[in-house]
């Protein structure tokens, strides 16, 4: 059995990671061997935005202490964590699917060599327009948010690109697409 390969999807926020995440889960449905990793957040459950384990600052930390992440990274004030089950599911010839920080993509590539990074992209337009709308950020926060997105720079060798500036639907597909390829072993 070959082993399975980690598609490691990351953006600036406010490009509809999670949209298309959800999209392209939904459209697999189990039809094609790709799980989708959870992510483990010292943010309440009930905070909004994707859904999550949440976890406090203090399981988080024991969880840690413990080995139980494959992943982990501080962003805004929160931690993040993607649990080590993944090596079991990768070890099991399945794609995985996590999604990732554009700031931890140098760690997770040395940890997972053959992984693919797949970057969500939005027009600058767009992504503010996206922004203001789900009212979560200052308008401070947003500015700074898209000079992030306006400088954010992504190498690697098997790097994929999305463009989701259209309807997500389209998106969505695009990102079914990529994934079946990957887990078809189609990708270098």
């Amino acid at each position: 059995m070959n082993k399975g390969r980690l598609v490691y999807i990351l953006g600036p926020s406010g490009a509809g990671k999670d949209t298309l995440i959800d999209l392209a889960r939904a459209a697999l449905d189990g039809g094609a061997p790709v799980v989708f990793a959870h992510r483990y957040i010292t943010r309440p459950a009930n905070a909004g935005g994707e859904a999550h384990v949440a976890l406090t600052a203090a399981e988080f930390d024991l969880r840690a202490r413990h080995g139980l992440f494959a992943l982990t990274w501080d962003s805004h004030g929160l931690r993040y964590g993607i649990g080590r089950e993944i090596d079991l599911w990768l070890d099991a010839g399945l794609t995985v699917v996590v999604n990732g920080s554009r700031g931890h993509l140098p760690q997770a590539a040395e940890r997972y060599p053959d992984m693919v990074p797949v970057v969500i992209r939005v027009g600058l337009d767009e992504l503010r327009r996206r922004l203001i709308a789900r009212g979560r950020e200052t308008p401070e926060q947003i500015l700074e948010r898209l000079a992030r997105a306006a400088a954010f720079q992504v190498e690697h060798p098997a790097l994929v690109t999305l463009d989701n500036s259209g309807p997500a639907v389209e998106g969505g597909r695009a990102l079914e697409a990529v994934l079946r390829t990957v887990a078809a072993g189609n990708l270098p």
